[in-house]
């Protein structure tokens, strides 16, 4: 039996509310029933308002990767609203994180690895860590830091 709510709530995090769609798509989608996809979340705080600036400019790396962590848990609450459970989620598959950053920073695995440490926390080394791309961006929406988009294995 899955225990991530367990492994989640042993941590003492918050999650943010899930964020609605602020244009024409869709924040999950399960296909057939075992695959969960996420679309691109941003750092939503419990306010519901954005974390904003570009690492390498208005922020540092260690602040880039918290921001990450934000992302993360942002996706978690979707991922609860949209299943009604994280111990739903049998493996994280995949990550795709984008970082808002300077041309000369080089660091973004560095980054994306705030949100990539909490999946690991929650679902353990194996079943919580899957493939990842991290890459660098000029720019990302609402000049947000970090942006990361997942697929999770959805279990019985």
């Amino acid at each position: 039996m899955n225990n991530a709510e367990e492994q989640f709530a042993k941590l003492g995090l918050t999650l943010p509310p899930a964020p609605q769609p602020l244009g024409v798509y869709k924040p999950a989608l399960l296909i057939d029933g075992k695959y969960l996809y996420l679309s691109g979340h941003g750092p939503v705080q419990s306010g519901g308002t954005l974390i904003k600036g570009r690492i390498g400019s208005s922020m540092t790396p260690d602040e880039g990767k918290l921001a990450a962590l934000q992302v993360g848990l942002t996706m978690l609450s979707t991922i609860r609203a949209y299943l009604g459970s994280l111990d739903k989620v049998k493996r994280v598959i995949k990550v795709f994180g984008m970082v808002n950053c300077t041309p000369e920073f080089e660091r973004h695995p560095y980054i994306i690895n705030g949100c990539s440490e909490l999946f690991a926390a929650v679902w353990g080394d194996d079943e919580g860590v899957g493939t990842r791309s991290a890459v660098g961006l000029g720019s990302l929406p609402d000049n947000i830091p970090v942006e990361i988009e997942a697929i999770f294995e959805i279990g019985e």
